[in-house]
């Protein structure tokens, strides 16, 4: 298949792929371990990977612990260099300059969501991460779900109780690697049986509640793994469309058959836990019915809870087009009524030239509202 124009890189886009490539030289690189609920084991992890990045021979120290490590966990903090958490200030915090000035390879971080004493020079430990990492310091570090912030509704939906601290998920989206420590739910009910914790639990609630946890943490983690994955190809200078969620794309006009469309780009992105985006080209000129029954069809998408965009341009096939590249579409959603005259044997229609031009994204047909068909 020829080159298709529209995902030739711009002078701008060159420019912010040069951009992108020298950034990710200079910083740090980010890896955090994922915990969908307490007592998975994340701190092990993290110290573990530790433990062999310096059996490579990488410079590793640890400058901050959670209090309530357990034996084990101090068994393998032995062998690293520690950097003494800063006291100055009314309670223990990262001794960021410390860190900076002993500039390791690798700096392993426990407890990202803590609060930093007041007087600190950041509120919030990952924006000590953040400062190390610009300076170029790479960082290992662990947070459980409950304390990330977008997530946090769900997980009170889910355990009843709510805790303060919070980090970003836009920060954690910026990780080079996150991995989910993924002990079976059965084996963190075990624990809580035998006590670990200090509250009593019923253990078929338990078993259930970890269960929606485990799938919240999955779901983030790929998606960060998907960022990571259009950062690397964005920094490369590619223009594919790849990814591990889809992305529907759903076109619409007065014509089409909006209201099915949607429905089915919604159960597909609920199905695999994407993302449902709706656009429509601008077009001028329209009939009051036409306009009616398009914001008709624009409510029906904002009800759908779907990203709504209305795209401007001479050429609706290139903006649909350039739209997709963009946000990484894997599926187009359009409406197309059957060809008819002697000239459409001829001159190819604009789904014609949509799918020629979707390289890599799959485009569905429906028919318009009214159309017959078999």
């Amino acid at each position: 298949m020829p080159d298709s124009p529209y995902r030739r890189p711009s002078p701008e886009e060159l420019l912010r792929q040069v951009e992108a490539e020298e950034s990710y030289r200079k910083r740090g690189k980010l890896k955090v371990f994922l915990g969908y609920a307490s007592g998975v084991g994340k701190t092990f992890r993290m110290l573990d990977e530790g433990r062999r990045r310096k059996m490579r021979g990488e410079d590793v120290v640890v400058a901050s612990l959670q209090p309530s490590a357990s034996a084990e966990v101090r068994a393998l903090l032995s062998g690293f260099e520690e950097i003494p958490a800063a006291t100055g200030l009314g309670g223990p915090a990262i001794d960021v300059p410390a860190v900076l000035r002993r500039r390791p390879g690798v700096c392993l971080i426990d407890g990202l969501a803590y609060e930093n004493p007041p007087g600190s020079q950041h509120a919030e430990r990952w924006e000590d991460v953040e400062e190390l990492l610009e300076a170029g310091i790479s960082v290992i570090t662990s947070i459980n779900l409950q304390f990330v912030q977008e997530r946090q509704q769900q997980v009170q939906q889910i355990l009843g109780r709510s805790v303060k601290e919070s980090v970003p998920e836009t920060f954690l989206r910026t990780a080079d690697e996150i991995e989910i420590v993924d002990a079976p739910p059965e084996y963190c009910v075990t624990r809580a049986a035998q006590g670990v914790g200090g509250e009593a639990v019923d253990p078929v609630q338990l078993e259930h509640q970890l269960s929606e946890l485990r799938e919240i943490a999955l779901v983030l983690a790929a998606e960060v793994v998907d960022q990571q994955l259009e950062l690397y190809l964005r920094r490369q200078g590619i223009a594919q469309v790849y990814g591990t969620h889809e992305r529907i794309l759903v076109c619409v006009t007065p014509r089409s058959n909006a209201s099915l469309m949607i429905r089915r780009g919604r159960r597909q992105a609920d199905r695999f836990h994407g993302d449902l985006h709706v656009v429509y080209v601008q077009q001028d000129g329209l009939n009051p019915a036409d306009r009616k029954i398009l914001e008709e069809n624009l409510a029906c998408a904002r009800e759908a809870n779907a990203l709504v965009e209305i795209l401007q341009g001479e050429e609706p096939i290139e903006s649909i087009l350039q739209f997709a590249a963009r946000q990484g579409i894997t599926q187009i959603f359009v409406g197309h009524s059957p060809p008819s005259g002697w000239l459409s044997g001829w001159k190819k229609n604009p789904v014609e030239r949509l799918i020629m031009g979707a390289e890599g994204i799959d485009v569905r047909i429906f028919p318009h509202s009214g159309t017959r068909h078999g």
